[in-house]
């Protein structure tokens, strides 16, 4: 019996164990609990100052409030030649459509670097690269190696160096309010869902 007690006793803490690890089995990895948890509970993001391709000084809440609209939000570096240009790539596919179904009024795209080697030339010269229409798309980087924690722990973004001066990280993106709250993370496999949860959430903010 106390062999049977035991086992049993295991049995329940590996379960417990494996039930926190995966939000309760209703996920199995730790990015897909990351999205669960946003998706039920809005972040408020930290108002991280920021810097843009004008050289210009800002805070991430203070764009956004003043711009009004709702952000579609990716991280990256300009000097990422892998999974940051194939998220640019998407979202110059989505700057066409935010212009072709008339949403440049209710939606826009933020990208946001967290190389403090990105100075205002290099995003400009990004912007220019990746077609960026500046009514539509920005490019902004986290000024401050502090804030720049921060603003990445809130969004859930983990950084890496990597060989070379490059980084690893996780990579998708995120709808932010203009009252900043991040409301939800879309895989980047997923874009055609995206634009359609951005307008929606864009309708939600107009009628509150």
């Amino acid at each position: 019996m106390r062999l049977l007690a035991a086992i049993l006793l295991v049995c329940g803490l590996g379960l417990g164990a494996i039930c926190l690890q995966t939000d309760g089995f209703t996920v199995l990895t730790t990015e897909a609990a990351r999205r669960a948890d946003v998706l039920r509970h809005p972040r408020a993001v930290p108002d991280s100052p920021l810097r843009g391709g004008s050289g210009a000084s800002t805070t991430l809440l203070r764009n956004l409030r003043s711009d009004g609209r709702v952000a579609i939000v990716n991280f990256m570096y300009t000097r990422c030649f892998s999974i940051c240009l194939a998220m640019g790539a998407q979202f110059q596919q989505l700057q066409a459509q935010i212009q072709g179904r008339g949403l440049a009024g209710k939606v826009r795209l933020l990208s946001i670097s967290f190389d403090q080697a990105d100075t205002p030339e290099l995003l400009s010269r990004y912007e220019r690269r990746m077609a960026a229409d500046p009514v539509i798309w920005q490019s902004m980087a986290i000024a401050g190696a502090g804030p720049r924690l921060a603003l990445l722990d809130a969004f859930g973004i983990v950084v890496v160096p990597a060989a070379w001066g490059q980084y690893e990280h996780n990579a998708a993106y995120h709808i932010v309010t203009p009252g900043g709250r991040l409301v939800r993370i879309v895989d980047m496999d997923d874009t055609q869902s995206l634009l359609d949860y951005a307008a929606a959430q864009a309708g939600k903010e107009g009628r509150s």
